[in-house]
């Protein structure tokens, strides 16, 4: 277990009227991605929630970090433990517009952004379990226009990680 990390994407909900009072928003599904590497995205785009309520995608993915197969990976976990300043220590999760089967001419558009700390996870020495986390707007980064409830099991692996940084 010490070599991978999960995460779990469970639901979103939108709390901002920009969103919900749009008419060409109307599915949504969510990407996570690792720096520039690696990126996954819930495989369904869910109908829009009413504000207020839920949409569930109970969406499960791994990754890797073992130094065998997944060295980019594991390297970049090194150098978020290594270097304090690096800005990129989070897992990015965006909410993304899906545009209706009948108007493909429309572009997937970024809605929101939302993120995890790797970095510090491993300072507090604990894991994310199905916490909600803001989602800001893509338009104005201060404006927070929903919640997204993830889990992201990293301990072990920046553990695993930071102990060979101490060998190296």
């Amino acid at each position: 277990e010490a070599e991978k990390i999960r995460i779990k994407i469970t639901s979103l909900s939108i709390t901002e009227s920009r969103i919900t009072a749009d008419e060409t928003i109307q599915q949504l599904f969510v990407e996570c991605r690792l720096n520039s590497f690696l990126a996954e995205e819930t495989p369904l785009s869910l109908p829009k929630p009413a504000g207020g309520q839920r949409i569930h995608y109970n969406y499960s993915t791994v990754i890797n970090v073992d130094k065998e197969d997944n060295h980019a990976e594991r390297e970049y976990l090194k150098s978020i433990l290594l270097k304090p300043d690096l800005p990129a220590g989070s897992l990015k999760f965006t909410v993304v517009s899906d545009p209706p089967e009948d108007e493909q001419d429309l572009e997937c558009e970024d809605i929101g952004f939302a993120y995890v700390s790797l970095k510090e996870i491993f300072q507090k020495q604990r894991d994310i379990i199905e916490q909600d986390i803001d989602v800001f707007d893509s338009q104005d980064a201060s404006t927070v226009i929903g919640k997204l409830t993830v889990t992201v099991e990293a301990l072990n692996a920046l553990r695993s990680v930071h102990e060979e940084c101490k060998n190296d």
